[in-house]
């Protein structure tokens, strides 16, 4: 099913976006001056190595934390600004988000298809039979069970039916597919490309080649910065900050191990070249 066109009003927008995680030993910067914006009607996948701020981001991005500086807009409100109260209206019912650690995603005392139609209480409004739902991301046979006999894989695929019941405006997970096979994997993903051609804007974590070429846009992470955007089939676009930052792909970064570099501009081009060049 294609993607829906992007609409004009962002879902999610953050400009010099900054978190900071503060801990007896030191500070470690997780992000460091991120803009994005997130519109309806498309999957985005952010991928990054360990360590490059891909669930700091996600977390932000479904209202679960705010920044530590730069400004923070989700479906509207300020997250920044908002009240505790305001932030947990804004996630049950707009919201749907995919912990990394998916047990923390569904509720441990409820039935399969009782969790379900729990969440879509809470969003309102018309919502597919539950039983449809988990049908979609293969766990049509699970519906009655309790968590605690489902595996790790039909787990995340609960935590998944869950993010989008109810069809929510936005759709957060952190690496969907880390824990099932291919056959799940592309269950689980058929589902929340439905959910962006229908309308949601939907961004999931992913270093997974299974994931990253079915998206229609990739953002590439790395130390707390976008480094790389590629959209469609479009050749991938090297990403400059708010203060004029550019990050080199690994390959090109070797080509100058003094870490200096001359900007030249020829004509309509900017070139680069090492310092010690004639």
């Amino acid at each position: 099913m294609p993607a829906a066109e992007p609409t004009s009003v962002a879902a999610v927008a953050c400009e010099d976006l900054v978190k900071v995680f503060r801990s007896a030993t030191g500070e470690t910067h997780a992000l460091r001056g991120l803009g994005l914006e997130l519109h309806p009607g498309a999957l985005t996948v952010v991928a990054g190595p360990s360590g490059s701020g891909k669930s700091s981001l996600l977390t932000l991005l479904g209202a679960r934390d705010r920044p530590s500086a730069g400004r923070l807009e989700v479906l509207g409100r300020d997250v920044g600004e908002a009240s505790t109260r305001e932030l947990r209206g804004l996630r049950r019912r707009g919201i749907g988000f995919v912990p990394q650690r998916s047990a923390l995603g569904i509720f441990p005392h409820l039935r399969a298809v009782d969790q379900l139609r729990q969440v879509a209480a809470w969003r309102g409004g018309e919502t597919a039979d539950p039983h449809d739902t988990l049908a979609a991301v293969g766990l049509a046979d699970r519906a009655e069970h309790l968590p605690n006999a489902l595996s790790g894989g039909e787990q995340q695929r609960l935590a998944v039916s869950l993010a989008l019941v109810g069809a929510p405006a936005l759709v957060v997970a952190d690496e969907p597919t880390a824990e099932l096979d291919h056959a799940n994997a592309d269950l689980v993903m058929d589902a929340l490309l439905a959910a962006a051609a229908a309308g949601s804007a939907v961004v999931i974590s992913s270093h997974d080649d299974r994931v990253t070429h079915r998206a229609d846009r990739l953002l590439h992470l790395r130390h707390g910065v976008l480094s790389s955007e590629t959209a469609g089939t479009n050749a991938a676009a090297a990403v400059i900050d708010s203060t004029g930052r550019l990050q080199l792909p690994p390959a090109v970064l070797e080509l100058f191990p003094s870490r200096r570099v001359v900007v030249e501009t020829v004509g309509d081009e900017v070139r680069l070249r090492r310092p010690e060049e004639r």
